[in-house]
C-alpha cells in the first residue's frame, strides 16, 4: 500500500509594527539583531530556503529548499514585513510554492492563514469573515493563485469558522488529534467516539457544516509532532526520518499519510540549525524510498475522504483547556515565573471587546454616509493594505463609495477603515499567550487598541479612550512597578502616540542631524519642506522651516512651521506651530539671523518662543530608532572620553598585570577596564574591510590574558556581517584574486575565534560560485590555476565539500 509523508510548518510572527509609524522598532531583547523578525529570519526563514546538507565529515555538500518539499503557511503580516525588509527571503518563499507545484502534481504547498492570527472562536462572525477574506486575498496577491487550505491560528476551531472558510472556497484545514470528537465511514449511520486524541491521523476526514457545505480535515500525528517540538529528534536528520517512517502501520490497508505540524520556527529558531535536520530527513526519505513526500492538497486530490468527522468545538493545539488561554487564567503559560498569575487575561479581553463593540455601531452609522456596504468595504480594504498607492486607493473608493467623495470625506473613510483594521490587530493571539501583562506582545496589542481609540476619538468624539482605560484598571500586572493595564498604557502606549504635529516635531529636531532635502519620507508620513534653512551661530546652530505633513495611510495632512536651536551636542530645543504666513516666517528668519550674527543665542531662544510658542521638543521626542542614532552620535565625544580613560588605565597598568597573568582572580576594576577597551576595539576591527587580522589576533590574545568578558554575541554578528559583505562582493567580481585572498585569510581565523560564527549565507554564496563560476574558470587552464587553488582553500576553510 502507498505511503506518504507530509511535514507542515506554521511560520508566524505577530505583527510588531508601531501602530502609528507602521515600522518595527528596535527590540533590545533580540540583540544583536534589530528586532525579533530580523533575528528569526536569519535563524529560520532564510536558511529553510537553502538549508545545508552535510557529508559524513561534517562538510557542506549541497543546499536544499525545505519549503518546496513540505507544507507550510506564513502569516500574512509576516510576509508583508519580509517583502519590505528581507526581499530575498520573501521571494524565496514565493518561488518555493511554485517549485512545490512541480513537485506535487500542480498542488502548491503554501496554505493561507486567517489574517492576523486572532483566536477565531472568540471573534464575532463579522470579524471571522474579514479575517478569512483578508487571509485569502493576501495569499492570492502574493502567491498568484487561490489557496486550497487555510491554517487556523493556534488551530482554534468552531463550526462557524469552518463554515465561513468553506463558503470562501477553502477545501481543508489542519487540526490537532484531540480536536476530533466522532468519526464514521461515509454513508454509515453510527458514529464512533474518539477517546484521548486517538483519531487515526493517516487519512483525510470530511466534516458536514451547518450551512450544508463540506470541508476536509487533517488531524496531525500528535506523538511525532510533540517529539519534534519538545524532544531531541531534530539533533539528527537520520533519526528524524526514521521517526517519521515509524508512524506507518502494517495494519492499515489504505494509502497512509504520516503527517506532523509544528511551529515553523522549530526548524532553526527554537532549535538552532534544525533546518539542517529537516533537510537531511527529507533527503533520506526520498533517497531510501521510505515514503513519497506530499502536501495536503495533492494527497486530498488523489485520496479523497472516506470518513466523516465531528469536532470538539472551542479547542486549540496549545491549550489543554480549549481556548481559555486567551480569555482566562487557565494555568497554561510559558513558565517564565511559576509564581505569576494570568488573571489579567479576562479583563484585557473584556476591555478589547468593549472597545470593539462600542465603535462598531458608530463605524457603521458614519460609514453608511459614504459607503454602500460598510462591512463589505471593510472586507475589501485588504486591497488598500496591500497597495496604498494613490491610484489603487482611488480604485477602491470608486468601487465602494455611495457618491463622489470630497477630500475630507476620503480622509474620514480611510480613518474609519483604519479604525477597523486596528480593532482586529488588537486581538492578535500573542497578546494573551504569554505570562505577563507588561510583556512586549501584550503591550503591542494594547498599542493597536490605543490607535483604534485615538481614531475613534477623532471620528466620534472623546470618551472612548477613557472608557477603555477604566476597564484596563481591572487587568493586574504581576510586577508591582507596573500595577495594572492603565498604568502600562500610560507608560508605554500614550508616549508612542503620533499625530501630525508630533511628526513635525520629529522633523524639526532631526533636521539638525539629517538633510531632508525638499521632500522626505518619515515612516508612513510624507514631509514637503519649504523655506528650510540652517544657520550657524557662533555658539550653536539654528534650523527654520515650513512643512506640510501628510499621512500615507489616512491621507490627512496639515501645514506647520518650526524652529530648532542646538547649543551643543546635548542641548537642543525645537518649537512647532501651525503654519505661518510667508511674511511672518520671513520676519522670524530676519530677526533670528540678526541675533545669530550677534552671537546672542539667548535672544534666538526668546524669538523662537515668541513666534512659535507652544511646547518645546528635544532629542527625547524623536521617534525611537532615530533617537538611538542621534544619541549615539551626540554621545560620541563623551564615550570617546570614557574610552580614552579606560585605555589609559589599560595601557598604563597592562605590563604589571601581564607579568602576573597567572594570578586568579585578577583585580575586577582592571578586568572591567580591559573588557571595555577590548570590546570597543574588536567591534571596530570586525567591522572593517578587509579585516585587520593581526590586530584582531592581538586583541583576542589580550582578552584571554586579562580574562576579559567579551560581547560574544555582538562580535560574532559583526564578523558574520563583514564576511557576508566580502563574500557578496566576491560573487559580483569572482575573478578578483586579491579579494578572494582577503576572504580566505579571514576564513582562516574562524577556528581561533572564542565564539562561533553563523556561516550559512557565506557558505551559500560560496556554493553558488562553486556551481556557476568555478566550472568556467576551471576550463581556463594554467592562467587560472592560482585562483582555483585559492578558491578551493577558501572552501576548505568554510567546511565546504569542494570535491
Amino acid at each position: 500500500m502507498e505511503r506518504y509523508i507530509c511535514i507542515h510548518g506554521h511560520f508566524y510572527q505577530p505583527p510588531r509594527e508601531n501602530a502609528w509609524l507602521e515600522y518595527v522598532e528596535t527590540q533590545d531583547s533580540a540583540y544583536p539583531f534589530h528586532d525579533w523578525n530580523e533575528r528569526v529570519t536569519a535563524e529560520c526563514y532564510g536558511p529553510n530556503a537553502a538549508s545545508r546538507i552535510l557529508d559524513e565529515r561534517g562538510r557542506v555538500t549541497e543546499f536544499s529548499n525545505n519549503y518546496a518539499k513540505i507544507s507550510f503557511n506564513f502569516g500574512p503580516t509576516l510576509l508583508g514585513w519580509l517583502e519590505a525588509s528581507s526581499p530575498d527571503t520573501y521571494q524565496a518563499v514565493i518561488d518555493s510554492d511554485r517549485e512545490s507545484m512541480r513537485n506535487f502534481a500542480g498542488h502548491g504547498s503554501a496554505m493561507a492563514q486567517a489574517y492576523n492570527h486572532l483566536i477565531m472562536p472568540l471573534a464575532n462572525r463579522r470579524d471571522k469573515v474579514t479575517q478569512v477574506v483578508w487571509g485569502i486575498r493576501d495569499f492570492e496577491h502574493r502567491f498568484g493563485r487561490k489557496p486550497e487550505g487555510m491554517w487556523l491560528p493556534e488551530t482554534a476551531v468552531d463550526l462557524e469558522t469552518l463554515d465561513i472558510m468553506a463558503e470562501q472556497g477553502i477545501k481543508f484545514t489542519i487540526l490537532a488529534p484531540h480536536q476530533a470528537a466522532r468519526i464514521r465511514r461515509l454513508g454509515m449511520r453510527h458514529w464512533r467516539k474518539i477517546p484521548d486524541a486517538a483519531v487515526d491521523p493517516s487519512r483525510a476526514y470530511e466534516i458536514n457544516l451547518p450551512s450544508g457545505g463540506k470541508m476536509a480535515l487533517f488531524f496531525y500525528d500528535g506523538t511525532i509532532s510533540r517529539a519534534v517540538a519538545f524532544e531531541d529528534i531534530l539533533q539528527n536528520g537520520d533519526d528524524f526520518a526514521r521517526r517519521l517512517a515509524a508512524g506507518f502501520s502494517e495494519k492499515r490497508t489504505w494509502p497512509e499519510l504520516v503527517h506532523i505540524a509544528t511551529d515553523g520556527e522549530t526548524y532553526g529558531h527554537h532549535r538552532r540549525f534544525a533546518d539542517m535536520a529537516l533537510a537531511f530527513a527529507l533527503r533520506q526519505i526520498e533517497k531510501n524510498h521510505l515514503a513519497k513526500l506530499t502536501n495536503y492538497s495533492q494527497f486530498l486530490a488523489e485520496h479523497p475522504s472516506t470518513y466523516e468527522v465531528t469536532i470538539n468545538e472551542n479547542t486549540s493545539w496549545s491549550c489543554v483547556h480549549g481556548i481559555e488561554r486567551w480569555r482566562s487564567d487557565c494555568g497554561c503559560n510559558v513558565g517564565r515565573n511559576p509564581a505569576w498569575k494570568q488573571h489579567w487575561r479576562a479583563p484585557l479581553r473584556a476591555a478589547m471587546d468593549w472597545l470593539r463593540d462600542t465603535i462598531a455601531p458608530e463605524y457603521e452609522a458614519m460609514a453608511a454616509n459614504f459607503l454602500d456596504e460598510p462591512w463589505l468595504a471593510r472586507d475589501g480594504y485588504i486591497d488598500v493594505i496591500l497597495d496604498r498607492s494613490p491610484e489603487n486607493v482611488n480604485r477602491f473608493l470608486a468601487k465602494y463609495r455611495r457618491h463622489e467623495l470630497s477630500e475630507n470625506e476620503e480622509i474620514t473613510v480611510l480613518k474609519l477603515l483604519e479604525l477597523q483594521r486596528h480593532a482586529m490587530l488588537m486581538y492578535t493571539s500573542c497578546g494573551w499567550f504569554f505570562d505577563e501583562l507588561s510583556g512586549i506582545e501584550t503591550v503591542q496589542v494594547m498599542q493597536y487598541a490605543g490607535r483604534a481609540a485615538q481614531l475613534a476619538g477623532e471620528l466620534f468624539g472623546d470618551g472612548i479612550e477613557a472608557g477603555f482605560l477604566e476597564r484596563l484598571d481591572m487587568a493586574k500586572s504581576n510586577l508591582p512597578e507596573y500595577g495594572n493595564g492603565r498604568r502600562i498604557y500610560e507608560k508605554f502606549i500614550r508616549p508612542a502616540k503620533v499625530d501630525l504635529a508630533k511628526v513635525t516635531a520629529h522633523l524639526a529636531v532631526n533636521s539638525l542631524f539629517e538633510d531632508y532635502g525638499n521632500q522626505a519620507e518619515i515612516y508612513c508620513y510624507l514631509a514637503d519642506l519649504a523655506n528650510h534653512q540652517t544657520t550657524d551661530c557662533v555658539q550653536g546652530r539654528l534650523s527654520l522651516g515650513q512643512a506640510r505633513i501628510s499621512s500615507s495611510i489616512t491621507h490627512q495632512s496639515a501645514s506647520f512651521s518650526f524652529g530648532t536651536l542646538r547649543l551643543d551636542e546635548s542641548n537642543l530645543s525645537a518649537r512647532v506651530s501651525d503654519t505661518l504666513s510667508e511674511e511672518a516666517f520671513q520676519v522670524i528668519v530676519s530677526e533670528t539671523g540678526q541675533a545669530c550674527k550677534a552671537a546672542d543665542v539667548a535672544a534666538v531662544a526668546r524669538l523662537l518662543e515668541k513666534h512659535f510658542g507652544g511646547s518645546t521638543y528635544s532629542v527625547k521626542d524623536l521617534f525611537p530608532d532615530e533617537k538611538r542614532r542621534v544619541l549615539d552620535r551626540t554621545m560620541g565625544k563623551t564615550l570617546s572620553g570614557i574610552e580614552a580613560a579606560y585605555c589609559h588605565v589599560y595601557g598604563h597598568y597592562y605590563p604589571p598585570i601581564d607579568l602576573s597573568a597567572g594570578i586568579n582572580p585578577l583585580p575586577g576594576n582592571f578586568r572591567q577596564a580591559a573588557g571595555f577597551m577590548l570590546n570597543n576595539s574588536l567591534r571596530r576591527a570586525f567591522g572593517e574591510e578587509p579585516l585587520p587580522l593581526e590586530h584582531i589576533h592581538r586583541l583576542l590574545e589580550e582578552a584571554r590574558d586579562w580574562r576579559a568578558e567579551l560581547d560574544n554575541a555582538g562580535l560574532s554578528y559583526l564578523m558574520q556581517r563583514t564576511l557576508e559583505k566580502m563574500m557578496g562582493r566576491l560573487t559580483a567580481a569572482p575573478e578578483d584574486g586579491a579579494l578572494l585572498k582577503e576572504v580566505s585569510a579571514a576564513a582562516e581565523m574562524l577556528p581561533n575565534l572564542p565564539f562561533p560564527v553563523d556561516l550559512w549565507k557565506v557558505q551559500y554564496l560560496y556554493w553558488w560560485l562553486l556551481k556557476t563560476d568555478y566550472p568556467r574558470l576551471q576550463q581556463m587552464g594554467e592562467s587560472a590555476a592560482g585562483w582555483r587553488e585559492q578558491f578551493v582553500s577558501l572552501g576548505q576553510r568554510l567546511s565546504m565539500n569542494v570535491g
